[in-house]
């Protein structure tokens, strides 16, 4: 015990030194952020009063631009120093929460090494008091045991000897206590970590981050990084630290947070962890979602089904044979079946539908239609269709006019006005004219202009041309019926989400690319939810990132594809250096609740539960569903007397989230989350099962759990996503005869 003392005085004497350095550091860090800030007030008042607002002097253009540089530099100036006041306010509350000690080979000194969210140097000494979590030297702390121990540096791999590992809780500047743990982050920081309630928005883990999850999040040597990992595993939070550590070595290289893109499910789960990379001290990056690409790209063309339409369309339309075809719809259009049937299409089309004609204008022929069609098809360069067509129409236009096409716009707007005798007409040869330069113009524009949407509609429309294009490819014994059906939807001018991606994958192939030059590192989640079709255009989109691909083959909805998805991704992505890791261990369920999920998974695939326990979900049956009603209501209640915060109430589908929500807020305060939700808060919610991916809860109160709603292996995996997201307390309830997975 005096030892413990002695050691205890030895901590509190080294936190209160970094706190009077971090002090030090904050008041200088004011006083200079305050200078740089007047500084940039004066250099842009003097830019406007010295400098004209327009200009077409050339001499003050080069003034103005050397003042511009100097108050876009003095801007930068001021914006780094504001985040490293918030750095250090941030670390004024919790320095650190690690230490080690460590002997390097060759030398006698034992350095004490803190790890916390940010470096910390005394600028006098230059002592290092603290290291950031991710500098090379920090990974002893989460990858080594007590004894030889080593890491790679820039000089190289450097190693020794690792004599303490040490963790602290520090709240509000106060160590609360510390203990030594000999082999691995303790668990008894992860108990008390764990034990707490949730929260409304995801948090960072650095304190007690694994072994295995800091070689992921480490791992620089992969351009495609897969993580498939049960539910809870802390896949999602993994990729946002290693986001963060990726920033952090990218410094030197010019890596910024404008470079990474996180692809999410939804939006709710976008802000629901959107506030884990502010909490490491780095920027929020662009997130978006397929649907949003979808919208961006497509530009509100056509009325496009919603993917949780689609999702609905399927979970509550089990059974009837519209939804066994929409199914069937779904894989056929997001295989790599039909990725081949639309590129054989697109060789097609380049020989057989573009109606190439002979050109002539005022008389004279330009160019004949053969000479046009050669040209375009012995045109190997690896250039989009329509760049190619683009190129044909300039050339044509270059023969008669040149720079003419650019001016175009102008001349039908031009021709516009004359007709409508806006302008006075002092030559009507020059109308005429115009007149004929526009209508040869149109004519030129009936083969180089391509539809994409267009083409795509001709897939489905001209008869025969998909079975003679797939000719060698298996096709779903109801392609008639899906092609019938396409042809349709489209004619009423409607999209079903499954023809999202091929259209998208049309479209790219047709007009090549322009958006997301800049990523080069983006993150898949819930990469089981994707097809084959979508990971084509993901690799178009992102040519030039590197990809981490996170995934729970246990939590695919409406296909199983089971481990060959991250097959197909490796595949299609054609990354030089890929691995797969698996990451088997929850941490956010009770042992209880684990061992619960563990039956619905099934022997197949295995949950190693994280030791801490709680009480033994309960199954609850009621004669009716008013009585399952009040029994909810009743069970909210206890909840919430047992101090939890966030309580879900997971329903099969919205449709059945929507009733259940009209039947309850009369007596509860309760949300509805539903596909224009932007984030869930504390207290209770009633949300659908595929929406409730990703998130966690105190408390779930899974709905109706009859043989009637839950009977196929879509209802199972359905059912395993709802238990999965509970902390601490898991409940189900039914009326009737109880579903046979439970």
């Amino acid at each position: 015990m005096g030892e413990y003392l002695e050691q205890q005085q030895e901590e509190k004497e080294h936190l209160q030194e970094t706190l009077e350095l971090i002090q030090r550091e904050l008041k200088n860090s004011i006083e200079g952020m305050e200078e740089r800030k007047i500084n940039l007030i004066a250099t842009r008042k003097e830019m406007w009063e010295n400098s004209g607002h327009s200009s077409n002097d050339f001499t003050q253009l080069t003034g103005m631009n050397q003042q511009l540089w100097e108050v876009n530099n003095q801007t930068g100036n001021y914006i780094n120093a504001v985040k490293h006041v918030h750095k250090l306010e941030r670390m004024k509350e919790s320095p650190y929460f690690g230490r080690f000690d460590f002997k390097e080979t060759g030398y006698d000194d034992t350095e004490k090494i803190y790890i916390g969210i940010s470096n910390l140097m005394d600028p006098d000494t230059h002592d290092v008091f603290v290291y950031d979590w991710r500098a090379s030297i920090s990974s002893m702390f989460y990858q080594n045991e007590i004894g030889e121990a080593e890491y790679s540096a820039p000089v190289g791999t450097i190693s020794g000897e690792l004599f303490l590992k040490r963790q602290f809780k520090i709240q509000k500047s106060e160590l609360k206590y510390f203990f030594d743990c000999s082999v691995k982050i303790d668990d008894e920081m992860l108990q008390e970590i764990l034990s707490h309630n949730s929260s409304s928005a995801m948090k960072s883990i650095v304190e007690t981050i694994q072994k295995e999850q800091d070689m992921i999040i480490r791992d620089t040597e992969n351009e495609l990084l897969i993580v498939q990992g049960v539910a809870g595993s802390g896949k999602t939070s993994i990729a946002l630290h290693r986001i963060a550590y990726l920033l952090y070595v990218g410094l030197n290289t010019g890596l910024n947070s404008k470079n990474f893109i996180i692809l999410s499910p939804n939006a709710v789960f976008s802000k629901y962890i959107s506030s884990v990379l502010p909490e490491l001290g780095e920027e929020e990056i662009n997130q978006t979602t397929f649907e949003d690409i979808v919208g961006d790209i497509l530009k509100d063309k056509v009325l496009v089904e919603s993917r949780t339409d689609q999702l609905e369309s399927i979970i509550d339309s089990q059974g009837e044979s519209m939804t066994a075809l929409k199914k069937e719809s779904i894989a056929y259009k997001g295989s790599k079946q039909f990725v081949k049937v639309i590129d054989r299409y697109l060789e097609y089309y380049q020989g057989n539908v573009i109606d190439f004609q002979d050109v002539y204008y005022h008389g004279r022929i330009i160019e004949t239609k053969q000479g046009l069609k050669n040209f375009f098809l012995n045109n190997k360069t690896d250039v989009p269709i329509a760049k190619k067509l683009s190129r044909i129409e300039t050339m044509i236009f270059d023969r008669i006019r040149p720079y003419q096409r650019e001016r175009l716009p102008i001349i039908e707007k031009l021709v516009g006005k004359m007709e409508g005798h806006e302008l006075e007409i002092k030559s009507f040869s020059r109308l005429l004219e115009l007149k004929r330069f526009k209508s040869f113009s149109k004519s030129i524009r009936k083969f180089t202009n391509i539809d994409f949407f267009h083409v795509y509609y001709s897939l489905f429309s001209q008869k025969g041309l998909l079975r003679k294009l797939s000719k060698g490819l298996e096709l779903p014994e109801c392609m008639d019926e899906i092609i019938e059906k396409t042809k349709l939807d489209i004619e009423n001018g409607h999209i079903c989400f499954e023809d999202c991606g091929p259209l998208l994958y049309l479209k790219l192939k047709l007009e090549g690319k322009n958006t997301f030059h800049d990523i080069r590192n983006i993150v898949i989640d819930e990469a089981q939810d994707y097809y084959p079709m979508q990971y084509e255009v993901m690799k178009m989109l992102f040519h030039n990132a590197r990809f981490t691909v996170l995934g729970d083959i246990s939590q695919e909805i409406e296909k199983e594809q089971g481990q060959s998805v991250y097959d197909s991704i490796i595949e299609i992505l054609g990354k030089k250096k890929s691995v797969k890791l698996t990451l088997n261990k929850s941490y956010r369920s009770s042992y209880e609740i684990s061992m619960f999920n563990q039956k619905l998974l099934g022997p197949d695939q295995k949950i190693i539960p994280f030791e801490r326990h709680e009480e033994e979900p309960t199954v609850v049956r009621k004669d009716n569903k008013d009585l399952l009603h009040e029994a909810i209501i009743e069970d909210i209640d206890y909840y919430k007397k047992q101090g939890y915060e966030s309580i879900a109430i997971i329903c099969k589908s919205q449709k059945e989230a929507e009733g259940l929500y009209k039947k309850l807020k009369i007596k509860e305060d309760i949300k509805l989350i539903d596909s224009r939700t932007e984030e869930v808060e504390k207290g209770v919610s009633i949300i659908p099962t595929y929406m409730a991916k990703g998130l966690e809860f105190d408390a779930v109160m899974v709905y109706d759990i009859s043989k009637e709603n839950y009977n196929s292996q879509l209802d199972k995996r359905l059912l395993y996503i709802a238990c999965t997201r509970a902390l601490h307390r898991l409940s189900l309830y039914y009326f009737g005869e109880k579903c046979s997975f439970i």
